[in-house]
């Protein structure tokens, strides 16, 4: 039994899958204590979009640190802080014409930012149900294990989880039923059993749930619902924001002005934990400290996520990169699957939110297996953890993708290969 097994929780994850000791990492890269490289395509789940230890980024943070800068201050005002507003809105919302929208910086991660927005619909519309959908994935913390729909995470909650109607996602019965049809048909209803709720949940992208995309528009339907019944629209853009789509916010290309937009992972930059929930000045009715923790807005991931914003987010030059790369990513994968599967292997997801939906969980798990072997750091998300989940720091290079999806290419043959033996013996 190592030092881990023996001295940490059971409740661990990923170091299951990589049973390795890391120690450095850069760029796209990880290395371990004994030397070895590997590609990493989990990038902390989607928390590290412009890599492990960014060189502009760190420098920002060695300077600020190096000059006595705050690193706690409860939600008092500070120099980092005011800069991190201020260039939010010049290079993020003034752009995209979002005027309107205060920040409220939550605890430290996504799961407080959706408990946040959960919260203020509440209180702002007096009705106590949220609409969330099918293979939603919004946290672990009981009101945003609500809106969840993954059995494993609602089932360790010891509790019910209630006021939460859940609704069909896009094409959750295929392209031929309207789910926002039959949503309106519910609500519009008094015997369907359906109270009208406070908002409604969703993410344009389902990272967790298995790379399932909306389509724009679906989500304009949605909106559309939404103001149709009173209803608040919360996107979740946790994992998919952050330019992970190829544009900074998932739905910008959409047409659609939420109320509510939650942040975290990519967003300091730099894997330091912080959250954000962008609300409409009018939904802004909280008391002084009626919502707080002690951790919100956290100084050194003001200071890498404005270092971010000022490096990548000056034009759209860094996300026509990343819409380039998705595409050269979407092309190899397209390659593997008529390579070992055409009739039952499917490109799943978009921008650089991609990967391969395999038969079962089994073959996927099989294939990031043989991918780690041969140094490339991988994981699986869907229902039945069926999909091969590429989401590699936004950063990568063009040869580091064919390296990466060169390796992964074989891992898919050797997986197939002993899927195959089974099946004959």
């Amino acid at each position: 039994m190592n030092l881990f097994e023996k001295h940490e929780s059971a409740v661990r994850s990923y170091c299951r899958s990589f049973p390795v000791v890391f120690q450095k990492a850069r760029g796209v890269e990880l290395t371990t204590t004994d030397g070895k490289t590997y590609l990493d395509f989990l990038a902390g789940a989607g928390t590290l979009n412009y890599g492990h230890n960014h060189p502009v980024l760190k420098q920002a943070l060695l300077d600020y640190i190096e000059q006595d800068g705050l690193t706690h201050g409860l939600d008092m005002h500070t120099a980092a802080k005011a800069r991190f507003i201020e260039t939010f809105q010049r290079l993020i919302l003034t752009p995209r014409q979002m005027p309107g929208y205060r920040m409220q910086f939550t605890g430290p991660t996504g799961t407080n930012a959706v408990e946040a927005a959960l919260k203020l619909a509440r209180k702002v519309t007096g009705r106590s149900g949220i609409l969330s959908f099918t293979n939603g994935f919004h946290g672990c913390t009981l009101g945003a294990l609500s809106a969840t729909g993954n059995q494993h995470h609602r089932g360790a909650a010891g509790t019910g989880l209630g006021d939460v109607s859940r609704m069909p996602y896009a094409n959750y019965f295929g392209q031929q039923v309207d789910t926002i049809a039959m949503i309106d048909k519910l609500l519009d209803d008094p015997s369907s059993g359906v109270d009208k709720p406070a908002a409604a949940i969703v993410e344009v992208v389902q990272g967790e749930g298995g790379l399932n995309v909306a389509s724009a528009e679906w989500i304009r339907q949605l909106e559309r619902l939404c103001r149709k019944h009173d209803m608040l629209l919360i996107v979740d853009d946790i994992q998919a924001g952050c330019g992970r789509t190829g544009h900074f916010f998932s739905f910008e290309q959409m047409g659609i002005r939420p109320d509510m937009i939650t942040l975290s992972k990519s967003l300091s930059g730099y894997g330091l934990p912080f959250a954000l929930l962008l609300l409409r000045e009018n939904l802004d009715q909280w008391a002084p400290g009626e919502h707080n923790g002690t951790f919100r807005g956290n100084n050194h991931a003001f200071i890498t996520a404005t270092a971010a914003l000022e490096h990548f987010w000056q034009d759209d030059q860094f996300a026509a990169s990343v819409r380039s790369k998705g595409q050269r990513i979407a092309e190899h994968l397209q390659r593997i699957i008529r390579r070992h599967g055409p009739d039952s292997l499917k490109l799943k997801g978009r921008g650089m939110m991609l990967g391969i939906a395999c038969p079962d969980g089994e073959l996927a798990a099989a294939v990031c297996r043989h991918a780690f072997a041969n140094g490339l750091v991988i994981e699986t998300s869907g229902a039945h953890s069926e999909v091969v989940k590429c989401l590699c720091p936004l950063i990568i290079r063009e040869e580091q993708i064919d390296r990466a999806l060169h390796i992964l290419d074989a891992a898919f043959a050797a997986a197939c290969a002993e899927q195959a033996t089974r099946q004959v013996s």
